[in-house]
């Protein structure tokens, strides 16, 4: 039986990107349905596949597992040929701990860079607490880059699951116009070039759902 993603709309979520782009990378197949977010029913649709009302979940035959991190851990045990973590055990703990911060970090830029496709991409300036988390992010990158990423143009190399965790801060970074280093902009431009990357871009251009981003009353379905 094929393993099955729930997610939500690929302009606008991003905890859905990251374990479709880390399974589309990696070659893993599955389905996926899409469950369109910010709707009076979307949670309750949610509720058949996933406890917690949220996407996305991974449906492994009567297995769902929930949570972006989580179902990264999943596929790494499920297929550790595919290479989602360094095999390397420095290069592995890193690669976690990079991936748990932007896991749990980010506040200020998840508050105002939203993801957002669609967003035609110019400078747009940000309150400093939103730099203080570009800042950050760019170190993180810089430093993996440098410590572990030589044998390609990723974070540790090959394209892995903390590159799926940060992609959707790609899509922020560019559509924000956010200032960032020639370092920073040559790994953007390499996740955005990425096949995986590519097709999830274009299939969100064809998307037929506006949400409307001053609303205060949408049900929680993702976190932002």
């Amino acid at each position: 039986m094929a393993l099955k993603l729930i997610i939500g709309n690929k302009n606008y979520s991003s905890w859905s990107l990251r374990p479709w782009i880390a399974m589309r990378a990696a070659g893993i197949p599955f389905d996926e349905e899409v469950i369109p977010l910010y709707l009076p029913e979307s949670r309750e649709k949610i509720l058949a596949y996933s406890p917690t009302g949220k996407v996305p979940v991974l449906i492994d035959g009567d297995l769902h597992v929930w949570d972006s991190l989580a179902i990264l851990e999943y596929l790494a045990e499920k297929f550790p040929d595919k290479g989602l973590w360094p095999r390397d055990s420095r290069a592995r703990a890193r690669a976690r701990s990079i991936s748990a911060e932007m896991h749990s970090g980010f506040a200020a830029l998840r508050q105002h860079c939203t993801m957002n496709l669609w967003l035609p991409p110019k400078p747009r300036p940000q309150p400093p607490e939103v730099m203080v988390d570009v800042s950050r992010i760019e170190t993180i990158w810089r430093e993996a880059r440098a410590q572990f990423g030589k044998g390609g143009p990723f974070l540790f190399g090959a394209f892995g699951a903390a590159d799926a965790m940060y992609a959707p801060v790609v899509g922020r970074f560019h559509n924000y116009g956010i200032p960032v280093s020639d370092d920073t902009r040559a790994y953007m431009d390499a996740v955005r070039a990425s096949p995986a990357w590519i097709e999830w871009k274009e299939a969100s251009m064809k998307e037929p759902w506006v949400m409307q981003h001053n609303e205060v009353d949408w049900p929680v379905v993702e976190r932002v």
